[in-house]
């Protein structure tokens, strides 16, 4: 298999912008109108999410052992859209069509067949992934949401009970569809740790038109339900050996949600042992009622492991910190030696992983989600997430929160 051919030739695709996206959806909901029923009304926040995130995986096939679990992860979350194997026949088809339309007569045999290859490879992969997530585990989960607090002009936090039994680790994501927003997906991380009464919580911050955090916060209510996927991601979660290291926390807005769970666990680990890791938490918002954990972490730093600093960015008549959130981590010269976690929108991101870098930080020891594209409101159908990749991406890792 040409893995360079694939990568070239679709490196060529994404030069030619939206006709692309525009002729895969065209053929896909012409030869298969049932498929239709599984994205948005609306395709315009779609774009060209699938085909482009199918086009940098398949493309990049020949590095599969660093992403299979990813890839497996993907294939288990797609079944709440109750893909089954006869969708991912339809997809493949229309991506080839696809690039032997554009591509004209550099589509050759041998470039059709490793193509197909490719392809074939990563949806086994899914589909086996699928399969075998059947035998222990429901397509999707129900949540009955108990209370909702407005905390802010723009912020909510939404309590609810899942149905059945919701396993995840703190720092994980869950794809959320409101009922007032159908077929639009939102990825969220529970702000909580896993508790005995099963319960979770949510922290969602309004994103201008965005149409699943604009229900959420303005419409969703005690009572309503929500539709859960799997627990997905591992970039922001900790095992057993990074909880014997500091750590330092790095959030925007409510980005602070898979940070919290963190806390949260740790709490009750230094409540039950005594014993703790070291943590400073840079919590940042553009105004600060939108510090809305304030009273909670402020009363948190009475515990001997727990620091806090609360950074505004646009009110200069605050009197804490101002300025932007990584710059304030670089004052307070944090050099390398803890675990550095950092979640928030792309910019925010990309920022602090820059001043962290500056700072000497290795950068395995450096946190933030790579494993999907979470953008402003990722009011997405399937396939929205895209592979690991060794940079920060263009999307908005994390400020989906």
């Amino acid at each position: 298999m040409d893995t360079a051919a694939l990568k070239r030739t679709w490196s060529l695709a994404e030069t030619l912008g939206d006709e692309v996206p525009l002729f895969f959806y065209s053929h896909l909901f012409y030869t298969h109108p049932e498929i239709r029923a599984m994205f948005p009304v609306s395709m315009a926040t779609q774009r060209d999410r699938l085909v482009g995130a199918l086009g940098r995986i398949v493309s990049n096939v020949d590095q599969l052992d660093e992403v299979t679990a990813f890839i497996q992860q993907l294939g288990r979350d797609h079944r709440r859209f109750q893909v089954i194997a006869d969708h991912y026949d339809a997809v493949g088809l229309s991506l080839l069509t696809t690039l032997k339309h554009f591509l004209g007569d550099q589509w050759t045999e041998e470039l059709a067949a490793d193509w197909a290859a490719a392809y074939g490879v990563i949806a086994t992969t899914m589909v086996q992934a699928a399969e075998e997530s059947e035998r222990s585990s429901p397509a999707s989960w129900t949540g009955h949401v108990t209370s909702v607090d407005r905390r802010s002009m723009d912020v909510a936090i939404v309590h609810l009970q899942p149905e059945p039994a919701f396993e995840f680790e703190p720092g994980q994501s869950v794809a959320v569809e409101t009922p007032y927003a159908p077929r639009l997906w939102r990825y969220l991380s529970p702000a909580n740790a896993p508790r005995h009464d099963g319960t979770l919580e949510f922290h969602v911050q309004l994103v201008p038109g965005g149409q699943v955090s604009s229900a959420i916060v303005r419409l969703l209510k005690a009572g309503d339900t929500l539709r859960l996927g799997a627990a997905v991601g591992h970039e922001l979660t900790l095992d057993g050996a990074d909880l014997e290291r500091d750590l330092l926390m790095v959030a925007g807005g409510t980005g602070f949600a898979p940070l919290r769970a963190h806390l949260e666990r740790i709490d009750l680990q230094w409540q039950a042992t005594g014993d703790a890791p070291r943590v400073h938490l840079f919590h940042g918002a553009r105004v600060p009622w939108n510090l809305y954990e304030h009273k909670l972490l402020q009363s948190l730093t009475g515990r001997p492991w727990f620091t806090y600093t609360p950074v505004v960015s646009d009110d200069r008549s605050y009197p804490g910190r101002k300025g932007l959130i990584g710059d304030a981590v670089a004052d307070d010269l944090f050099g390398p030696g803890p675990i550095a976690m950092v979640c928030g929108s792309s910019r925010m991101v990309r920022h602090t992983v820059s001043r962290l870098r500056e700072l000497g930080f290795d950068p395995a020891d450096i946190r933030y989600e790579q494993f999907a594209t979470l953008d402003v409101d990722s009011d997405a159908a399937p396939e929205t997430l895209d592979p690991p990749r060794p940079t920060l991406p263009a999307e908005q890792m994390g400020s989906s929160r």
